[in-house]
């Protein structure tokens, strides 16, 4: 059943800037059945904005592109009362992962463009997001909205998400689940996310997470490194934190002081020995060749 599709190329700018015209490339409005999206994001290149918006539609995107300049593909589905949303952009002559690195390891003439996508998501519908993406920059603010399950994997691309208005996460995340290959990815504000289960694999690429802040609900965090690197920040020492870590010969941990020895490759805070541990935060790490250091929150 295909329902509530709306595919705008409007010709009137809402804005200007340097790069252009910007204009609304697609929106998909919700007439009242949608309870729940699953947003499927594919963005193979080019500079994306995930942000909050109090407009009722369940996907508004803005570009500065004209038409011709990207591929796209672009599909709705009401299942039920599940809209189901898939949305793939590649920008036209972008030649995927192989050009990052050529510009990295071999010094080639590609640089970063300035053409992006600006995407906004309704506050009002709960969301299961799985977003995908290969090349450039990412930047997602996950401030007020409703997701229930979050998904990204970055490719090769730079990504960064935070909750920049301080606003929680409306319901709680049952998994906030990060894949980086090549890329990196900065996790802020993760307590705001209100997710009970966090789940990061890196290969070569660098994750931040951020847990400075006292999380909202507790917390299990299961991570595997292979020859990346994952930087962890905790939070104030009150907080219960227990950290399990399957190493090898091969790998770097850097602990905090506030970390001690607890059993074998198991580590925990004073919190954690002499509070209830079930509102702290439990780590399950794994390490081949890459690097894991523990940050403690400044004061």
């Amino acid at each position: 059943m295909w329902k509530y599709l709306t595919l705008g190329f409007i010709s009137s700018a809402v804005a200007i800037g340097v790069s252009g015209q910007i204009k609304k490339q697609f929106s998909v409005e919700n007439l009242g059945d949608c309870h729940n999206i699953e947003l499927n994001l594919k963005a193979k290149t080019g500079n994306c904005f995930i942000r909050p918006s109090q407009n009722s539609d369940i996907l508004n995107v803005y570009s500065n592109q004209e038409v011709e300049e990207y591929n796209h593909s672009f599909s709705n589905e009401l299942k039920g009362q599940t809209c189901q949303v898939r949305l793939a952009l590649e920008q036209e002559g972008q030649k995927g992962v192989g050009t990052k690195i050529s510009y990295q390891v071999f010094g080639a003439d590609t640089h970063p463009n300035d053409k992006f996508w600006k995407i906004y998501l309704t506050e009002n519908t709960p969301y299961s997001l799985n977003l995908d993406y290969g090349l450039g920059n990412a930047n997602i603010d996950l401030s007020g909205l409703s997701i229930k399950r979050l998904k990204i994997n970055t490719g090769s691309a730079d990504v960064n998400v935070s909750y920049s208005s301080g606003i929680e996460n409306k319901v709680d995340m049952d998994t906030f689940l990060v894949k980086v290959d090549l890329g990196s990815l900065n996790i802020r504000q993760l307590n705001l996310s209100r997710s009970r289960y966090v789940v990061a694999d890196v290969g070569f690429g660098n994750i931040l997470m951020d847990f400075s802040d006292r999380p909202l609900v507790s917390n299990k965090v299961k991570g595997s490194v292979g020859a990346g690197n994952m930087v962890i920040l905790l939070p104030s020492n009150d907080v219960p934190v227990i950290v399990k870590i399957s190493e090898s010969w091969l790998c770097s941990i850097n602990l905090c002081k506030s970390l001690k020895r607890v059993g074998e490759n198991t580590f925990a805070n004073d919190a954690y020995m002499q509070k209830d541990s079930k509102d702290g935060i439990a780590f399950d790490l794994d390490v081949s060749l890459g690097k894991i250091i523990f940050k403690e929150k400044a004061n």
